[in-house]
């Protein structure tokens, strides 16, 4: 509805009759015509109270002002369930974006970041016990062999935590989280690669070097794992 119309003007109901419409107006121009009420200086007030009064007294006229009314007010309400509807379907929107993000998030933990987290965990704490052992007899063939044994399991297991590292994309939100975990990996890589020349030469500075690389791969899964915050 208009903030002021013919009906609202005049201070009636929109089911007035025409004698309360007459009465209405005869009230309103005694009380603001100002040969009536020297007070009475609003000539705008006088002139919608004129024009309302010529509208809603002639039946055809006022037909067809409450035929506009009707349409103006039916158009504001369909403007207005418009706005509604879209407002409803943004939220909606903004709530399946948010469903999805969390769906997201707990594949990425459960599918991603849980298994190469075990993978990790069981590579990088197992070096310094086996190092140990070898440092008995680094010659010695059996040492040497189980030594050779446990790089190719530690190798293996790596490319199973690199395979579900990429098996799901990341959510943006663990974006620096998983930047440290693919450099952990990497790492480990790199380590591994180094340790497995020492059986071939007897050289420990390959030893010394993938203890290194697993050094630094312990600090980045640290740092992953900072990165993670409440997630752990």
């Amino acid at each position: 509805m208009p903030k002021s119309n013919h009906y609202e003007t005049l201070n009636i109901d929109r089911n007035a009759s025409q004698a309360e419409i007459k009465q209405a107006y005869r009230r309103l121009v005694k009380l603001f015509h100002p040969d009536v009420n020297q007070q009475a200086t609003d000539r705008e007030k006088i002139i919608r109270i004129n024009a309302a009064y010529e509208v809603l007294s002639d039946t055809q006229s006022r037909q067809s002002y409450d035929r506009q009314m009707h349409y103006s007010f039916e158009k504001r309400n369909s403007k207005r369930q418009q706005r509604t509807q879209t407002a409803q379907q943004q939220e909606k929107k903004r709530r399946k974006t948010r469903r999805n993000a969390d769906e997201q998030v707990e594949e990425w933990l459960r599918f991603v970041y849980q298994p190469v987290n075990r993978f990790v965990c069981g590579i990088l704490d197992s070096l310094d016990e086996q190092i140990e052992k070898l440092a008995a007899d680094p010659f010695d063939d059996e040492l040497l062999e189980e030594f050779g044994d446990y790089l190719q399991n530690c190798t293996e297991e790596l490319k199973l935590a690199q395979t579900t590292f990429h098996s799901f994309p990341n959510p943006p939100s663990f974006a620096r989280a998983a930047a440290h975990l693919y450099y952990t990996l990497s790492q480990i890589s790199d380590g591994l690669g180094e340790l497995k020349y020492f059986p071939l030469n007897f050289d420990e500075s390959y030893l010394h070097a993938g203890q290194e690389m697993f050094r630094i791969a312990t600090q980045l899964y640290y740092e992953t794992q900072d990165s993670m915050g409440a997630y752990k």
